[in-house]
């Protein structure tokens, strides 16, 4: 289940974001700094604490399981929103649920949301040139290749690959001033000579 993240799922995506980016992880200091910071956006997914025990085989704590049962958080992901762009700040899975469609579940959220709160014009991110497993999630989704930063991660002094995804129309060209209403968008007649 992905919901939004919160104050209280902090310290645990602290835990995974160490394990997923060793030395260059968001300390929890950052994490918190960039959770509460104007026009972000962050979700997390969860498993419910019983569907993980059933799972697991676990069937005496799960029939022990209340509504009020706390949930593993499986994966987080965020965005920021510039202005124009929305710019995909992190994403991660941790280890041992990565392959289940998780990472691309939380991406689909989070463009959905790009496109229908922010009206953003495309998402962007920064990936590393050797993470194909990610790579191939972004590939899926429709991102494609516009740049290449050199030694972008650090300390791993590590190249990435920046990618954009399209959200809204691209407009190429200029259409005549004429046809143009007062609020800027295309007249009835924007289409039709005289």
């Amino acid at each position: 289940m992905i919901r939004p993240m919160t104050e209280a799922d902090l310290d645990v995506v602290a835990a995974l974001e160490s394990e997923l980016f060793g030395s260059g992880a968001w300390s929890r200091g950052a994490l918190d700094e960039e959770f509460h910071a104007p026009h972000r956006r962050y979700i997390v997914d969860v498993q419910e604490a019983a569907t993980a025990s059933q799972e697991t085989g676990d069937s005496a704590e799960a029939a022990n399981q209340t509504d009020a049962a706390p949930s593993a958080v499986r994966g987080y992901a965020g965005y920021w929103f510039d202005g124009d762009d929305a710019e995909l700040m992190t994403i991660g899975v941790a280890t041992g649920q990565q392959g289940k469609g998780i990472a691309t579940r939380m991406l689909s959220t989070l463009i959905d949301d790009a496109k229908r709160t922010t009206h953003a014009r495309r998402m962007l991110l920064e990936v590393r040139t050797d993470n194909e497993p990610a790579l191939a999630v972004y590939r899926k989704l429709g991102f494609y290749r516009i740049g290449l930063r050199r030694r972008y991660y650090q300390p791993e002094n590590k190249d990435a690959y920046t990618m954009a995804l399209d959200l809204q129309p691209r407009v190429v060209g200029f259409m005549p001033a004429g046809d143009v209403d007062s609020s800027g968008s295309a007249g009835a007649g924007a289409n039709e000579r005289s």
